[in-house]
């Protein structure tokens, strides 16, 4: 667990600072125009501008938080969340190099639906989630009201004393559960439906650090892991994790996020089905 926080504390700060920047520095016209629609169009240009992010999904979840504090549509801050993880192009070239380029399609392919698929789905179970009137807001309609520090701070302050003691829970009661997560499989079950399913499950819940999945599931794969489970995870493991899930409650219905968890743990298990077969 230690080393885990060492690994992610820094990032995890920045996702706090920009996503509380979010809130009072973009201009909620220009962002409404761009993000605030509902369409297939405005999920494609929200996970499209993930993808230089490189962040892991505890890191991105505050950004989604202030993206909906600005009333970015619900399809829109969920691509911009899950597209950050899945879409890495720097853990892509790594992985392409370290496993193979088998594995690297298949986790382009899942990051593709989770991202865009996945996300505007999500949003179409929000029944009375309307595109915001951005006829409402003036260049500077709410965007001078008090000094920027004094905004900035409370947006902040508001994120921290929510996102931060949450955070830190979850990781805590997953270390401690991380035995019972990812249990040691016998060479029987190695590739197996079974693990298959077991460990998307697992892997959704489960936080790691940007990139982690690969190392962890070489490792996995070195004790006797098959190809159809390592694949499995290389689509759960990174997309959400039940800290991340519980740092964005509170802007998602539970609805949503029961769609999106389950979602994550469906298209896992259908790559490790397809995984198996490498």
């Amino acid at each position: 667990m230690t080393a885990y926080f060492q690994a992610v504390w820094k990032a995890a700060v920045l996702g706090i600072l920009l996503g509380s920047l979010v809130q009072v520095l973009l201009p909620s016209a220009r962002l409404l125009k761009v993000l605030g629609k509902t369409s297939f169009g405005s999920t494609v240009i929200a996970g499209a501008s993930a993808i230089p992010g490189m962040m892991c999904t505890c890191c991105a979840a505050p950004i989604a938080v202030g993206l909906r504090k600005k009333q970015a549509s619900t399809p829109a801050a969920l691509a911009f969340w899950i597209g950050n993880p899945m879409l890495n192009p720097a853990t892509l070239i790594f992985m392409a190099f370290v496993l193979s380029w088998k594995f690297t399609l298949l986790r382009i392919v899942a990051g593709l639906i989770m991202t865009f698929g996945v996300s505007w789905l999500a949003g179409r179970l929000v029944k009375n989630e309307q595109p915001v009137d951005i006829r409402q807001f003036g260049p500077d309609a709410g965007e001078n009201n008090g000094s920027f520090f004094l905004r900035w701070g409370k947006a902040a302050g508001n994120m921290i004393l929510y996102l931060v003691p949450a955070y830190l829970l979850s990781v805590v009661v997953l270390s401690a559960a991380r035995f019972w997560l990812f249990p040691a499989f016998g060479q029987h079950a190695g590739n197996s439906i079974t693990a298959v399913i077991l460990l998307a499950f697992a892997g959704m819940l489960f936080v790691i650090p940007t990139a982690a999945e690969i190392p962890i599931v070489q490792t996995m794969m070195a004790f006797g892991l098959g190809t159809g489970p390592a694949s499995a995870l290389l689509v759960t493991l990174p997309a959400v994790s039940l800290p991340s899930l519980i740092m964005v409650g509170r802007s998602f219905s539970k609805q949503i996020l029961l769609f999106v968890a389950a979602s994550c743990v469906v298209v896992g298990i259908a790559a490790g089905l397809c995984g198996m077969f490498f």
